[in-house]
Order: C-alpha cells, then structure tokens, then sequence
C-alpha cells in the first residue's frame, strides 16, 4: 500500500481548557503536505467549542467520564484513515511532521508506528537540547532513520531501560495494531506499555532523528501532578519488570527515576 495524504489525521485530544490548544491546532493546519485534522474531548468547554468553529475543524464529544486511555481510545476511533496521530493539546508540530511520516510509511514493508526527535518547550521558548534529550537520543540511535526498523529484538533492547519515545511524536498506523490501541493499566505509562506490546509484533518501528515536534513542559500538565505522588515511579518499576528481574528492574529505576526531575521547570537547563 503506498500512503498519500488522505491516508493520514491529527486528532487533537483536547482536555478542559487549555491556553495552549489553539497553538497546537494552528500547527497542525500549517503542515507542508496537508492531511485530516479533527478535535476530539471528554470534557467540552466553550473555548475548545470556538476554536473548533473558528477553524473549521470538525469536534467530536465523548460521553463519559474523562479517562487518558478512554480519551485516546476514543480520539483514534475518530479517524477514518489508517495513520493516526494523537496531537497532545500543549504541543506543537513542525511544518514538515505529516511529510516525513508520508515519507517513512512509503519507505518500509509493514509500517507499526512512526515517531520523532522532539524538542521541549519551557516558558514558551523552544528547547532543542538538555541532558534528558541528549539520552534519549544515544538511545535511539541505533534504530535511527529507518535503519533495523523491524528488528523486534533491537526496539526492545532500545525500551529496556527507559521509554525513549516520545509520545505525542508518535502517529499508528492501525492496519497492523489493537482496534482498541491503548490499555487502562497504568495511568501515566500507558503509552510506553503500548509500545511495548507494539514491540513483540512484526512490523516497523521508524524513528526520524530530526525534531519534529515540541512537547510542552509546564506545572499544569498530567505528567508532572504523576511524577509529584510517585505514580510514575511504580508504573516505571512494572514497565522494567517486563524486560529485567526484579532486582535489575529496581536498579534501573532507582537511576531513571531521577530524570523526571526534567519534568520540572524549577530543575530545568
């Protein structure tokens, strides 16, 4: 199957009202190679309502109470299209995203999911590089570029002490994943528990090294109120026992837990 722009849609996963969502909305509607863009929520609010009209861009409402799986569940259901990218509502997306994800799904045989090299933003300023970034990186080269991308052995490798995949970078390509894409086991690692169930099927996982998208850090976000009541903490001790005994699950823990300290703006580089 050769993917074109009709194959591909944003569904922004918006969650009460965000300062930031306009600005993620506007940088979906700026890609190079335009693609479907569509708003999805659990908890409608005049302001998402307006944003939606102002753009013409189709919202959809979940009934029910607001969950993150229930909510990106939902979101993907939303879409039509094979290629699916959950835009998370703080962030932002460069222009060329949707051309390289066209790009990397043309280029292998049974594309999984594709995702990128991401940057951060802090106080409104982009953030290309820090510590935690420049991990990430060192341990997703080896699969960099599409090289070894349906290597189960070597993604899993890359995910064994740590989840360097950024999750708003990623877009799924659901012809070849769960029709339900995420589980409720975890509240703050379930993208990392997608990846890897993902990981153990066969397929491609492509990483393009360039920055292609901005993940907002800020006080108000989900992750940060996760990682201040040790939430995160457990679920990353879980996610290692998949990969490591008991006893190197803890030791690697021990260490990965103290870059969550990234995640707060008073710690920031």
């Amino acid at each position: 199957m050769t993917f074109g722009p009709s194959d591909h849609t944003f569904v922004l996963c918006a969650y009460k009202e965000s300062p930031f969502i306009e600005e993620c909305l506007q940088s979906l509607l700026a890609q190079t190679v335009k693609t479907n863009v569509l708003i999805a929520t659990s908890t409608p609010c005049d302001i998402t309502r307006e944003i939606a009209k102002r753009y013409s861009v189709k919202l959809f409402i979940r009934d029910g109470k607001s969950g993150i799986a229930d909510d990106w569940n939902y979101a993907v259901s939303c879409t039509e299209t094979p290629l699916v990218t959950i835009a998370h509502q703080d962030d932002t997306y460069e222009p060329e995203y949707a051309a390289h994800l066209l790009a990397a799904a043309n280029s292998v045989d049974n594309l999984l999911i594709f995702f990128t090299n991401y940057g951060e933003l802090r106080n409104g300023e982009k953030v290309d590089e820090n510590q935690l970034l420049r991990v990430k990186r060192m341990l997703l080269a080896p699969i960099k570029d599409g090289r070894y991308s349906s290597s189960r052995w070597l993604r899993r490798r890359v995910m064994s002490i740590g989840s360097p995949i950024c999750c708003p970078s990623v877009t799924l390509n659901m012809a070849g994943l769960p029709v339900v894409p995420f589980e409720k086991t975890f509240k703050c690692d379930l993208d990392w528990d997608a990846w890897e169930r993902y990981s153990r099927l066969g397929g491609d996982f492509y990483y393009d090294s360039q920055v292609l998208m901005h993940h907002r850090i800020h006080e108000g976000s989900e992750t940060t109120a996760l990682i201040k009541d040790d939430t995160r903490t457990m679920e990353d001790f879980a996610m290692l026992r998949r990969f490591w005994p008991s006893s190197i699950a803890r030791l690697i823990n021990h260490f990965y837990g103290k870059s969550q300290t990234s995640n707060d703006l008073k710690e920031a580089r």
